[in-house]
């Protein structure tokens, strides 16, 4: 069967055609129909300025890739978290959604603490606590909330659109710090207490449920027919964990890497304990019940926006020639903490990173091959503490280190991973979002694929993957040195 996977991302968007077959030759293809690029749009607002995304443009890119993949058997959407449109009481949207890295959620979560406090929180939600979770964006909104009858986060949005039909994937769902991990249901007391109206909060879904047919109208301007749309698992991390290649059995973490990094490990339960608190990891739901107990990496925003800023002051920038010096600059001769608060927005990244380095009393790197082999040396270092801290918080053992999403593109940074983390890396597939929303999709439209390991083991079979063994390097103590830092008084790092 022919499904679109419509995957979208922070920095770009795609529609892949996934073809699937579980008789005879076993077979699972993507083949890309549609790109384009993806990214916040500024706005003046008054005084200041808010960063949008542009829905109705995704939109209509999506439309013209269902267009172009032909003759579908089903259509199913996954994106980033934690962002959403507001629909009033007619259905029509109120208003673009705003970009989770504009400034309006700053000191948001402080205010909700005093009436909730962030112990209660990740009680009930098991979330980890990042400034822009979708609970503080909609105390943010303020009066708007007023005119507001339904919440719809980004890819139930689209298949709002799509099919007249309202509703809450479960898997993104339990991103917004308003789901209840245990119960598996809204927290509808916690959202009110905040002061969001529990009317916001629509029906949930299973992945794999039909959300409904391409509306007669759609259909017809498509040329697509009546096509089924299934929820999928609708958190692009939820779909890339589906199609993580890991053997029934096999000890292993994953790390999603893209524009973010999700980093841990899959569980039957949620864990809620202080020290998962304290180390600021969330549970997340999975495909099939499961937990996505994990820690948010800042990931490859902190490249990207250095290449970017490098190009925007006039310098071409070739990403292979700047990895390549990379991988031959000095190992671990500076390293940030790459999950500090001053890396998340948009803006000059080298001056922030070389700052950083003078903070914690480093030589910022001279050249464009040494701040590249900062910026992966400190991810690396990152994935070590997560996938270590992980194991540690859940008394499980890990023997591989699954790496899935663009980010397998970057050797480099795979063989930096096994180095850190002291184990192998598997890296593969690099769409791994796509192929877990198509695996998701064909079970529901019918396929053999009856569990994890079954949709697992078609990956394994038919995807091509690389390992990488770990080659040493004194990780130890360059954690060392950032841990020292971190836990100096600030008057006698001055």
């Amino acid at each position: 069967m022919r499904l679109a996977a419509v995957d979208l991302g922070a920095t770009s968007g795609r529609v892949m055609a996934g073809t699937v077959g579980t008789t005879g030759r076993r077979r699972l293809d993507l083949e890309e129909v549609r790109r384009f690029p993806n990214g916040g749009v500024r706005v003046a607002a008054g005084a200041g300025s808010t960063l949008h995304w542009d829905v109705l443009g995704l939109y209509r890119e999506v439309l013209r890739g269902i267009q172009e993949a032909g003759d579908l058997a089903g259509i199913g959407i996954d994106s980033w978290a934690v962002d959403y449109g507001l629909l009033d009481a007619r259905g029509a949207l109120l208003g673009n959604p705003v970009h989770y890295r504009d400034a309006r959620t700053d000191g948001v979560a402080e205010r909700v603490h005093r009436t909730i406090p962030a112990r209660e929180l990740f009680s009930v939600t098991g979330l980890q606590e990042l400034p822009f979770n979708t609970l503080y964006q909609l105390v943010s909104e303020g009066d708007r909330l007023a005119a507001a009858e339904t919440m719809l986060l980004i890819p139930d949005l689209l298949s709002y659109w799509l099919t007249g039909s309202v509703g809450a994937e479960r898997t993104n769902a339990s991103t917004t710090q308003l789901y209840d991990v245990r119960s598996r249901t809204w927290a509808a007391g916690l959202a009110e207490r905040a002061g969001i109206p529990a009317r916001l909060l629509p029906p949930l879904r299973e992945p794999g449920d039909r959300v409904g047919v391409l509306r007669p109208e759609l259909a017809d301007e498509l040329g697509a027919g009546a096509v089924p749309v299934v929820a999928v698992g609708s958190h692009d991390t939820a779909s890339a964990v589906v199609a993580v290649p890991a053997a029934s059995g096999e000890n292993f973490a994953y790390i999603s890497s893209g524009t973010w990094s999700l980093v841990g490990l899959e569980l039957p339960e949620p864990e809620l304990g202080d020290a998962a608190l304290a180390a600021n990891f969330t549970n997340e739901s999975g495909v099939d019940g499961t937990i996505r107990f994990l820690r948010n990496v800042m990931g490859l925003w902190v490249l990207t926006e250095t290449v970017r800023t490098w190009a925007a002051h006039g310098q071409h920038v070739d990403l292979a020639e700047v990895l390549a010096e990379a991988a031959a600059a000095p190992a671990l001769s500076a390293v940030v903490d790459i999950d500090a608060p001053e890396f998340l927005p948009p803006g000059d990244m080298p001056a922030r990173l070389a700052a950083a380095c003078r903070r914690t009393g480093q030589r910022p790197p001279e050249t464009r091959g040494g701040l590249v082999r900062c910026i992966v040396d400190s991810l690396a270092l990152a994935y070590r503490r997560a996938v270590r801290q992980a194991a540690e918080l859940t008394g499980r053992t890990v023997d591989v280190v699954h790496v899935v999403g663009g980010g397998t593109r970057n050797e480099l940074l795979c063989q930096l991973t096994a180095d850190a983390c002291g184990v192998p890396v598997l890296a593969g597939p690099v769409e791994a979002a796509a192929l877990g929303n198509v695996l998701v999709q064909a079970r529901a439209l019918g396929a053999d694929l009856p569990d994890l390991a079954a949709m697992r083991r078609l990956v394994r079979e038919t995807q091509p993957l690389k390992r990488y063994e770990p080659s040493g390097g004194d990780w130890a103590a360059a954690e060392a040195r950032l841990t020292r830092f971190r836990d100096e008084p600030a008057e006698v790092r001055a």
